[in-house]
């Protein structure tokens, strides 16, 4: 048995006592928040690793690691933001085919959602043409790959220009949702990891955006180059990878990588 005193002294270095491993920091895409948790204890279980993550848009992300984050590995919502940290030197995608291009971990999906005591019509496509849609959510574009692919939905439907002055913007993908599920928005483009949380699935219902409207939202992640966990980073990337894990990304929302 550990004693209290050692417990402490080692949490307080970033170790888990169980496998003498410094914790690892995760920067975590906030598509990610729903989906990660229950991996992260898997992976505690199968490894004695304990990894801790950070839920941001992958924009802030990127910035805090430019500036020096003590991060280990970052998992984005598409494949720049990290390839701007491998040009940079800040990160490398070690193990890969290409250790020049992030790994691609998961696919996202972006939908529409209301809530299911909305006056409007069900979500759909006519839904975004209807003159009754006051607010639409959507992530800042600017700093959230959902909100790049809800903008270029938009575009593609011919529609961003009559919809930019109802949209709302978000700091990332699980604000938009925040915003539509607390009434602020009459809907929300966001992603189908926040649609099927059990809270969303019981208070709303969404519309899934047909996939050539928008790029397809390739998420990637790095070995952020300053961590001393790498040996630990490169398990946790692998055990993303395994069967059983995109398995269960899939039923949370996320494309699996093959």
């Amino acid at each position: 048995m550990y004693s209290r005193t050692f417990l402490i002294a080692i949490s307080a270095l970033g170790m888990s006592p169980l496998s003498g491993h410094a914790q690892l920091r995760v920067a975590a895409a906030a598509d990610l928040e729903p989906v990660l948790p229950p991996i992260l204890l898997q992976f505690q279980q199968a490894t004695g690793i304990r990894a801790e993550a950070t839920y941001q848009a992958s924009a802030a992300l990127t910035t805090q690691i430019q500036n020096g984050a003590p991060f280990d590995l970052f998992l984005s919502a598409d494949l720049s933001y990290p390839k701007r940290l491998i040009d940079a030197g800040l990160a490398d995608a070690a193990g890969s085919p290409d250790s020049s291009t992030p790994i691609t971990y998961a696919k996202g999906t972006l939908v529409l959602w209301i809530r299911k005591d909305s006056q409007l019509p069900p979500p759909s496509l006519d839904l975004l043409r209807n003159p009754a849609l006051k607010h639409l959510a959507i992530a800042n574009p600017e700093r959230a790959p959902y909100g790049r692919a809800a903008v270029a939905a938009l575009t593609s439907l011919k529609l961003y220009d009559n919809l930019k002055p109802r949209i709302v913007t978000a700091e990332n993908i699980s604000q938009a949702a925040q915003f539509v599920d607390s009434g602020n928005a009459d809907a929300g483009l966001i992603s189908l990891t926040s649609a099927l949380t059990p809270r969303l699935a019981s208070s709303g219902t969404y519309f899934l955006i047909p996939h050539d409207l928008y790029p397809s939202i390739e998420q990637g992640a790095v070995i952020v180059s300053s961590t001393t966990q790498r040996a630990a980073a490169h398990k946790l990337l692998d055990f993303l990878l395994s069967p059983t894990v995109q398995a269960q990304l899939a039923k949370s929302g996320l494309t699996p990588a093959k």
